[in-house]
């Protein structure tokens, strides 16, 4: 058995270990006290090196800025995964990367995950004082672009054809008939295609957001922070119809039990075509004038800028 002992500032720091032979023993005992002189050695023995798990959950505990619900979930999925049980200070961009290989899903999914991790490692040591190496996670999204296991997002080259808007609508108009209290698809669906408004902001909007012509649409979806993001938005009078033909039995305009859109039927979903037209009308970003793509959709047969009844 061979001990090494340093002192330092009036503190000891022992280290044990037992080797078969001598030769072995004083050898280890050599390189090992080399290695404790080193500068900011024993610093990094006393550190606090917590699992990636734990630096998570205090990231999103101490976190005063309103986490989204994406983004959460992002953050408790890859606390199932291995990497979530190391220690701060051995994960390396390798690591990050058979993380981001190990995925299951699409070059994008991957990219949104390394993205959400990138923030933790950003404040961890700075904040916290945790050995996460922010230049491992950059390094990481360098390699993992190189090695196509990320993309961005791809773009759409189309927009739902005439038959394909009359056919989905028609559905939801079923549905509609069916069960009355469910969320109004029909005019949401055209509102998207009208307002170029995202899913999320159509189904918050509230009454007294609402001027006419315009509305405010509040957390506009951003890049940098959407929280508190609030932006007034023009809106077309097709638009503008579909939000007057709305009754006012509630806070939001597009009010129903649900509290999330509803996903297209089984039997709608196995239409290939259709399976993607609603992604496509909620996925639509603003423009200049959104009339000019717009305006195709007016000879719709089921949408409700023509047959405006009750909703």
């Amino acid at each position: 058995m061979v001990q090494v002992t340093i002192k330092r500032d009036g503190k000891l720091h022992r280290e044990t270990r037992t080797f078969d032979r001598k030769q072995a023993a004083s050898a280890w005992a050599e390189r090992r006290e080399t290695e404790l002189h080193e500068p900011g050695a024993l610093d990094r023995l006393n550190a606090v090196d917590p699992t990636l798990t734990q630096v998570i959950d205090r990231y999103i505990a101490e976190s005063k800025k309103q986490i989204g619900r994406t983004k959460r979930q992002v953050l408790r999925t890859i606390k199932s995964y291995d990497i979530a049980d190391m220690r701060c200070s051995k994960i390396t961009s390798a690591d990050l990367i058979s993380f981001a290989q190990a995925l299951p899903v699409s070059p994008q999914t991957p990219q949104n995950y390394l993205s959400h991790l990138a923030a933790i490692f950003a404040i961890a040591k700075p904040a916290w004082g945790y050995p996460l190496d922010q230049q491992a996670s950059k390094d990481a999204f360098v390699v993992a672009k190189r090695l196509g296991v990320t993309a961005k997002g791809g773009s759409r080259d189309r927009r739902p054809t005439l038959e394909e808007l009359d056919r989905l609508l028609e559905h939801f108009g079923v549905v509609k008939a069916r069960r009355p209290d469910t969320i109004p698809m029909q005019r949401i669906t055209c509102f998207a295609i009208f307002s170029t408004r995202r899913q999320e902001e159509i189904t918050t909007i509230r009454w007294n957001d609402y001027e006419k012509s315009r509305v405010l649409v509040r957390d506009m979806k951003h890049p940098g922070d959407k929280v508190g993001n609030n932006m007034w938005c023009d809106l077309t009078p097709e638009a503008s119809a579909i939000v007057e033909s709305m009754p006012r039995t509630a806070s939001e305009i597009f009010h129903s039990r649900p509290t999330r859109s509803p996903r297209p039927s089984l039997a709608l979903a196995k239409c290939s075509a259709l399976r993607t037209c609603t992604s496509m009308i909620f996925a639509t970003k603003a423009c200049r004038d959104c009339s000019i793509w717009a305006g195709p959709y007016r000879r719709s047969r089921a949408c409700p800028v023509i047959e405006a009844g009750p909703a």
